[in-house]
């Protein structure tokens, strides 16, 4: 429930952000897919010194930081953003964050094997696809579009244990 909550509450708002930044309808949806990710995987991360909103702006803005960056060969690989730093977590937000974690590996190992390891280097360990091919010897087309199924899968299996 929560993570449809969140995609249907920022959801329209994220996907303007990226269509007026003249990206394309089908980059919108994987952008808006990738975003919303990024936020279900940080959610440990957010910081009340920023409404909740903005954190979603943020994270959303620097994913499309970060696929224009892609879009550019000359800039170099390690310039990136990242969603505001957090202070340091409560007790009980260290608990949430480990059952999000432990949740969250749960989903990773539900998918395909072909995505698990393409999932992990780009959202836990923030390889750009460049960085993905290169190191896996896989052609571009073939990372973007295994990651793209992973992402999709990855949010079908976060909206159907939301369900149960």
């Amino acid at each position: 429930m929560a993570f449809e909550y969140l995609f249907n509450r920022y959801g329209d708002a994220i996907r303007r952000l990226f269509l007026q930044r003249s990206t394309s309808v089908e980059d919108t949806e994987d952008l808006l897919q990738e975003t919303f990710i990024k936020v279900y995987v940080n959610l440990h991360r957010y910081s009340a010194d920023y409404t909740f909103g903005q954190w979603v702006y943020t994270i959303a803005r620097n994913t499309h930081i970060d696929f224009e960056r892609r879009r550019q060969e000359d800039l170099s690989i390690d310039e990136k953003f990242s969603a505001p730093a957090a202070s340091t977590p409560s007790p009980e937000e260290s608990l949430i964050s480990m059952q999000q974690r432990t949740q969250i590996e749960h989903y990773i190992e539900c998918l395909p094997s072909q995505y698990r390891q393409l999932f992990k280097m780009r959202f836990l360990e923030d390889y750009s696809y460049d960085e993905i091919a290169e190191k896996l010897h896989l052609p571009m087309g073939t990372v973007k579009t295994q990651i793209h199924r992973a992402r999709e899968r990855m949010c079908t299996l976060i909206k159907e244990s939301e369900k149960h």
